[in-house]
């Protein structure tokens, strides 16, 4: 029987992230449209007819990589307060004295929807250029309505301006504005009877996100923001357990969060709560990295209670100004003591159900996206091991 298709890669060797890294030598990928119509090994594969055939020369092909947590959107930089941090400042010291999310706030106010996206492309084609077809980005820098939604706006139109996919977070709950000093129930209040009602609206937000921690806001607090969300239908993610074990992982679960992101301090009830809910943990060396942590995330807990574990670059201006998945997945592995088969499944299929899209994306199966990264690479160890050196060879987004 010969199939129909747009196009095919053959005499390659396919890393399919099914039952660990689902390793296939002599692999073939056939797409017809935007879709894999197979993805396997030659021998079983039917004959393709097909509009373009490509020899992949015993490269590796990998699913697209996706970055399921960015702040990629902002205005300005912080690298002075990282010159503080060297110098002893502590990020809650900066956070307080009016400087952390609250000067990039400024940055973003002062900065149109154009000057926001042209900030934003430099970072994003990093990513693209290290093999990412899907990115999230996150609000969270305006703290009103206004430049919430600007924010969200520029990310969806980066989708317009490279060939990837885009979900974005509204991330109101990030930092208390100044407007409301002292009144954070009251801004609390806003998101849930009007920020969030109108963003559900405009549907510029696939998931609503937030920010517990003693600098940020209380379980209290964000379970509202949750309810809110919740009424309207979007999906839930947190910010949590970064500084200190708020509770914040087992609230989340409560509400079925996609995942929970940074997750440093977390206890055995967030894990198990996590693990009953099929939250996500999202891990960001970067930030581990980057603030000088010491306290790493619990691993072999996530390992034992089934826990899924995805990593992300937290590309933002204060905490993780990294821009290379390859960097992230080397620094989970020698940082977190993460295998190579956990960071290439953290970037991929573990990434797409932290994003709620795994129906879609993350693994090399008939009826997903193409969305292939192919590899200049004798075995994919390589990929996590190699610091500084991308050996992408080419990056296809919806088959092409």
């Amino acid at each position: 029987m010969t199939v129909r298709c747009d196009r095919v890669w053959r005499n390659a060797r396919l890393a399919t992230m099914q039952a660990g890294l689902g390793e296939i030598e002599d692999g073939v990928i056939a797409a017809a449209g935007e879709r894999i119509i197979y993805a396997g090994t030659a021998k079983d594969a039917p004959n393709f007819d097909a509009g373009e055939s490509v020899d992949c020369a015993g490269r590796w092909i990998t699913p697209g990589l996706i970055d399921c947590h960015t702040h990629l959107v902002h205005g300005g930089d912080r690298a002075d307060e990282w010159r503080q941090r060297l110098e002893g400042a502590t990020y809650e010291e900066i956070a307080r004295s009016g400087g952390g999310i609250l000067s990039t706030m400024r940055a973003t106010r002062a900065a149109s929807e154009k000057e926001l996206i042209a900030a934003a492309l430099p970072r994003l084609d990093a990513l693209l250029g290290e093999g990412v077809t899907c990115v999230e980005i996150k609000s969270g820098y305006g703290l009103t309505l206004e430049h919430e939604a600007k924010q969200l706006r520029a990310a969806r139109a980066l989708g317009g301006k490279r060939r990837v996919a885009i979900a974005t977070s509204f991330l109101g709950a990030h930092a208390l504005p100044p407007e409301y000093r002292g009144n954070a129930d009251a801004y609390i209040t806003l998101l849930g009877d009007e920020m969030i009602p109108a963003i559900a609206e405009s549907g510029l937000a696939d998931a609503v996100d937030g920010f517990c921690e003693s600098i940020a806001f209380t379980p209290s607090q964000i379970e509202r923001v949750f309810l809110a969300a919740q009424k309207y239908g979007i999906p839930v993610k947190l910010h949590a357990e970064q500084l200190s074990d708020s509770g914040g992982a087992e609230l989340a679960a409560r509400y079925g969060a996609l995942s929970c992101d940074h997750l440093e301090h977390l206890g055995e009830a967030g894990i198990e709560a996590m693990a009953r809910a099929g939250s996500v943990a999202v891990l960001l060396p970067g930030a581990f990295y980057f603030t000088r942590e010491s306290r790493t995330p619990p691993v072999e807990g996530l390992r034992r209670a089934g826990v899924r574990i995805a990593i992300a670059t937290d590309c933002n201006p204060g905490t993780s100004p990294l821009t290379s998945p390859l960097l992230a997945m080397n620094m989970a592995a020698t940082l977190f003591r993460l295998s190579v088969t956990e960071c290439l499944r953290g970037f991929t299929i573990e990434a797409a159900h932290a994003l709620g899209r795994s129906q879609d994306c993350g693994s090399l199966e008939p009826g997903k996206y193409c969305d292939l990264a192919i590899w200049n690479v004798d075995r994919p160890s390589q990929l996590v091991y190699r610091m500084g050196l991308n050996p992408l060879h080419a990056r296809i987004w919806r088959g092409q």
